[in-house]
């Protein structure tokens, strides 16, 4: 079993868990048609991080070869960009209105 918990060094009671779909939580053929279904976007659910720059947030992770699925967008919330990440979640830098 495989999993990666990423947290804040200032609030490490905040932690987020992405784990890969496979034993032993489900056989190799049930987590190989879980692993489709989330690459393709299938499966609900969002992971919105909030940052004070999402153009700057955005332009220092497309440097590192991030490839994102929607650039930076003025929205009545604030400013969002939208990725994927290998395994087909979904992802969010939001900044919110002042």
């Amino acid at each position: 079993m495989r999993w990666l918990a990423v947290s804040d060094p200032g609030h490490p009671e905040r932690q987020i868990l992405l784990e890969k779909p496979g034993a032993p939580a489900m056989s190799e053929e049930t987590a190989e048609q879980v692993r489709e279904l989330v690459t393709r976007g299938v499966m609900g659910g969002w992971l919105i991080l909030t940052t004070p720059d999402c153009r700057k947030t955005y332009e220092t992770l497309l440097a590192q070869g991030v490839e994102f699925t929607e650039e930076p967008t003025e929205r009545p919330y604030g400013i969002d960009c939208g990725l994927r990440d290998p395994f087909g979640n979904r992802i969010r830098f939001t900044q919110p209105a002042a």
